[in-house]
């Protein structure tokens, strides 16, 4: 699928009514060979949505086991900024407080929800660029098998009217498969394209479909959930 234009982040903002999936294209667009790729989203005709940028570690503020990705729309503009930190095993609430508040990371009463976790890792959102007051999101990963891999993801009050809203991210990452589920209800989902109906046209296994549901209108922190979920996956996607 070739990206035939950009259009405006503004463009892809639905009210949370919007009553039609929406569907993103996922790929890895390469450097070179030898040079890890970015991910890049599409719309179905081929323009681009977003795109993600990984910071080195000498630009992420030296933060000790702290990397980042940003995610941002066609013109460049930082949509959220994505902070990985690595906590092999967090089984102490007081550890993770400890832990984040060494790293700076803001508002610790949304930590609880490590509290009793082993977390395989950890990430924290952030709206634009600014990491001291617009924490949006954390992301735990609580499940890293082969074949499955789990999260829990703790948005905060900008999202969905709620102060606070659980969402689960579970699937299996070779497969391609990931659903996002808030309640009972499925967020976003990615599927295979062969799966799809496309018939024989030879369609890579490192571009996939992202459809996000009706009721849900943020659709770059959907976008920035996939990259968590593929985080360090290189051979993958």
């Amino acid at each position: 699928m070739e990206e035939s234009s950009t259009v405006p982040f503004d463009e892809f903002k639905y009210p949370a009514n919007f009553q039609i999936p929406f569907d993103l294209f996922v790929s890895k667009k390469n450097k070179g060979l030898g040079s890890p790729g970015n991910l890049r989203f599409t719309d179905s005709a081929g323009n681009l949505v977003y795109m993600v940028r990984k910071l080195s570690h000498k630009s992420a503020d030296n933060r000790p086991n702290c990397t980042k990705k940003l995610l941002l729309d066609s013109s460049g503009n930082t949509l959220f900024t994505i902070n990985r930190v690595s906590v092999s095993s967090l089984s102490d609430y007081h550890v993770v407080l400890v832990g984040f508040g060494f790293l700076g990371f803001a508002d610790f009463g949304v930590l609880e929800c490590m509290r009793g976790k082993n977390v395989k890792g950890s990430w924290q959102g952030f709206r634009g660029n600014d990491e001291e007051k617009n924490l949006i999101f954390i992301v735990d990963k609580t499940l890293d098998e082969l074949t499955r891999t789990e999260f829990k993801i703790l948005l905060l009050g900008e999202n969905n009217g709620d102060s606070k809203t659980e969402l689960q991210m579970k699937g299996c990452p070779f497969k391609r498969a990931c659903t996002i589920y808030k309640d009972d209800s499925i967020v976003a989902e990615t599927s295979l394209m062969y799966k799809l109906g496309i018939g024989k046209v030879f369609v890579p296994r490192n571009r996939f479909r992202v459809t996000i549901f009706p009721g849900f209108n943020d659709h770059c922190l959907v976008a920035s959930l996939i990259v968590i979920y593929f985080d360090g996956r290189r051979l993958w996607i």
